[in-house]
């Protein structure tokens, strides 16, 4: 995940806050142009991620052809990128070869479930912002997305439940400032979208 991604001027650059509103169907929210491009940007990294090592990336003369067609990963340990490994955690914790055999059997259908999830996000959000309106099933996607992004900055940013107050304990020149302000507001929306729904 690249710092790379927030626009100069940090949380000022990025306007206030975007949240949703519930809509007859769904849900709506307007973004502004330099939000609409974190959120694109972050989104991307995690779809690019997740599929740069999949199966589905990696298939070649190498590859087991009845494996690839029945959607097992040639994969059985947790990933060594910390991000990857909170993206795709292990089904059991205290048991290695459980744990192996069930990521074989679902890992390629979780990657590819996270790709369709951003994917719907950067289809329905314009690069230059503006409203967004959304059905019941395309809010459950970006939700996943959204959840998705901030897991991999909790990752990047050292957050744990332990230490929230992250941003209280950062300068302001930090360039995770930045992006503990973008976290945060991630949850708002996170949470503001779920309160359209319900």
């Amino acid at each position: 995940m690249s710092w790379d991604a927030f626009p100069e001027g940090g949380d000022e650059a990025i306007g206030s806050a975007a949240a949703f509103r519930p809509v007859p169907g769904g849900a709506s929210a307007f973004f502004e142009q330099a939000q609409a491009g974190v959120i694109r940007s972050l989104v991307s990294q995690i779809a690019e991620l997740v599929s740069a090592d999949s199966n589905a990336a990696a298939t070649g003369p190498a590859s087991n052809d009845m494996e690839a067609q029945l959607g097992l990963s040639s994969h059985a340990e947790l990933p060594d990128d910390p991000v990857l490994a909170r993206l795709l955690p292990d089904g059991y914790s205290d048991d290695p070869q459980a744990a192996a055999e069930f990521r074989r059997y679902t890992e390629e259908t979780l990657r590819s479930a996270k790709v369709a999830s951003a994917q719907a996000v950067l289809s329905s959000l314009p690069s230059d912002g503006g409203e967004v309106r959304l059905s019941e099933p395309e809010c459950q996607q970006w939700l996943r997305a959204l959840n998705d992004v901030r897991l991999a900055l909790s990752v990047r940013l050292g957050i744990t439940d332990e230490n929230q107050e992250l941003s209280e304990r950062l300068l302001p020149e930090d360039p995770r400032s930045a992006y503990v302000w973008v976290y945060q507001w991630l949850a708002y929306l996170q949470d503001s979208l779920i309160e359209a729904l319900s």
